[in-house]
């Protein structure tokens, strides 16, 4: 059998694969009872999704890195408890909360797996930890279980426009020469989809099993941080090669070392930017900043003050990174992008 056939029928057996995958978390019938549901309320300016295997030391962590602001609102389920807390930074309060039990058979559908990984997919971030002894097949197994279940760490999303259409057959363009995949590849897994009629462009040189997290569209590809406990336990030249992984923080919660750095980390790669309000004629208040999305613009910063502050905005006053006349303000209107630690007065009509 040559490698082409191979190829072909794995891209038809990867997308019925990948069909019953999402069956089994994405139930479409609503069973249970009503109100039977696990979530935790989000709080705060990002969620950040701690997972690990047990005993590699999250609860240790979420007690230090949140001065247990928590130990009142432990949630109770039938086999797993979220616990949350809540993390300062420079003013900015960051949600941390402990997934237990989220490996142990999540990807097949298994207990409670399933809502453990919808919470885990509204994270802005998420840590994985890892014992820094087993570090290797801890963070190999892990990795695999997320990926079943649709979240895609440290990716982008595949650039590939896909639209569906009524009539027409399926038109298949790309902007560059693909060598994972061929046409046949693609329409063999679109008609595994039941799609025939389409259009797809591809601008990336994509693999079936990106095809696929298209076709689906309902993967997430979340930030992720490896962070390694347990240091001081392991040698300094294997301290040295984990912490020169990418997205890599190795820390000692029993110790408490490196634990800022690590937060500095979970800010940086929150990509969160802090704004600042200032009423006329007074200081900015620095206590308490809005925080949005790296490429916000003041239409976000009004929404963050309230919601109609946007319809009576006559125009806004911008000192910081962003004002092009720094250190002097600059008038600006609904779509000017702010940047981190900008102050921002708001004029309405």
């Amino acid at each position: 059998m040559n490698l082409q056939a191979t190829e072909y029928h794995l891209g038809l057996l990867k997308a019925k694969l990948a069909r019953y995958r999402v069956q089994l978390l994405e139930p479409t019938s609503k069973s249970g009872k009503s109100g039977e549901g696990f979530d935790v309320q989000k709080s705060g300016d990002a969620r950040v999704a701690l997972i690990g295997f047990p005993s590699v030391g999250k609860s240790t962590l979420l007690s230090k890195m949140t001065h247990t602001a928590s130990v009142a609102a432990a949630y109770e389920f039938t086999t797993l408890t979220a616990i949350p807390g809540v993390m300062e930074y420079e003013g900015a309060k960051i949600q941390l909360l402990d997934l237990p039990g989220i490996v142990e058979g999540a990807s097949q559908g298994r207990g409670r797996g399933r809502q453990v990984v919808a919470v885990a997919k509204t994270a802005d971030l998420v840590i994985i930890m890892l014992d820094a002894t087993k570090s290797l097949e801890q963070k190999r197994l892990l990795e695999v279980e997320l990926d079943a279940v649709g979240i895609r760490l440290n990716k982008r999303k595949p650039d590939v426009v896909f639209k569906q259409k009524p009539t027409g057959g399926i038109t298949i363009n790309a902007t560059v020469k693909l060598t994972r995949i061929d046409d046949k590849t693609i329409r063999t897994v679109l008609s595994g989809y039941k799609i025939h009629n389409c259009e797809v462009m591809i601008r990336e040189d994509i693999s079936v099993d990106e095809l696929i997290d298209v076709l689906i569209g309902s993967r997430k590809y979340i930030p992720c941080l490896y962070v390694y406990n347990k240091i001081d336990s392991i040698s300094l030249e294997e301290v040295d090669r984990l912490a020169n992984q990418d997205h890599s923080v190795v820390i000692s919660c029993e110790m408490g070392m490196n634990l800022d750095y690590l937060l500095e980390s979970i800010w940086e790669n929150l990509s969160l930017v802090k704004v600042y309000t200032k009423k006329r004629g007074d200081h900015p208040d620095l206590t308490d900043p809005i925080c949005l999305r790296k490429g916000a613009t003041i239409e976000d910063v009004c929404n963050g003050i309230h919601r109609s502050l946007a319809s009576k905005f006559r125009y806004a006053l911008v000192w910081g990174r962003s004002s092009k006349f720094s250190p002097h303000a600059q008038k600006v209107g609904l779509q000017h992008q702010v940047q981190d630690e900008d102050v921002v007065s708001i004029f309405t009509k």
